[in-house]
């Protein structure tokens, strides 16, 4: 299918591992331009030559703020602007949480959000084909035992998304959110092997419970993230905007 992106001009948060990666290598076999930042400078060094990348934490707001603009500057402008940034953050109950740990889990995943859409706008509207793209979770719109800064902070993406679309849609751009479900990789051993510590049991057990909640019981691909991400960014989503679209397999609760 051809989705009409060559050398559209996309800017992608955190995209030298994971979700991310395949975001930036979905979108460059799609012939479009691309931008990215991450705190992993030794992944980040792999990336083909043709993309443009800063080392960034994204808590660090001027930083953020200083890639957009360069990377804005690289691109000779912006069409697409991927919020994929996030951690895990802490895993416990609410009263042995710290609250430092909890306004970093705040910061990454949703302040960040905040400062590159303030930033990316008013380059968007500029754009035949403007779009916004955040990545959310399941956990935000079900809600996560034991992860609730990390859920917290994916419900206030959706939020943002959709106080966006409404905000933005008078100048044509389209702001929607994708919410992975269980996707395979490092971040998601580590959230199973946390929650197998916290409760006392084995990695297999919390594996099973996960897939228990699951039509589906497999885990998504990062490649599938980036597939959705990729076309709410191409001409075929022109009317799509406002949406939290999940990529989980039908999970009906995080254990």
């Amino acid at each position: 299918m051809d989705l009409s992106l060559e050398g559209a001009r996309i800017i992608i948060t955190a995209g030298a591992g994971g979700i991310g990666r395949a975001i930036v290598d979905g979108f460059r076999e799609a012939g479009a331009q691309v931008a990215t930042c991450d705190i992993d400078e030794a992944a980040l060094a792999t990336l083909p030559d043709d993309v443009f990348w800063q080392k960034v934490d994204v808590a660090d707001s001027a930083a953020l703020t200083q890639f957009i603009d360069a990377a804005v500057e690289r691109l000779g402008g912006l069409d697409c602007l991927v919020n994929n940034a996030g951690i895990a953050g802490p895993t416990g109950r609410i009263e042995d949480l710290e609250v430092g740990v909890i306004e970093q889990c705040l910061s990454i995943c949703l302040t960040s959000q905040f400062v590159t859409i303030g930033r990316a706008v008013p380059h968007l509207r500029q754009s035949q084909n403007p779009s916004i793209v955040n990545i959310s979770s399941l956990a935000g719109r079900l809600g996560f035992k034991l992860r609730s800064p990390y859920a917290a902070a994916k419900w206030g993406v959706i939020g943002l998304t959709k106080s966006m679309a409404i905000e933005l849609g008078p100048d044509r751009i389209r702001v929607n959110a994708v919410l992975p479900g269980i996707v395979a990789g490092d971040r998601q051993r580590r959230v199973l092997e946390a929650r197998a510590q916290a409760r006392g049991t084995s990695f297999d057990a919390a594996e099973r419970e996960a897939f228990s909640f699951t039509s589906i019981q497999d885990y998504v691909t990062p490649q599938q993230i980036a597939d959705q991400v990729i076309f709410l960014a191409s001409p075929r989503s022109k009317t799509l905007s406002g949406q939290s679209i999940s990529v989980c397999g039908d999970t009906g609760m995080l254990g």
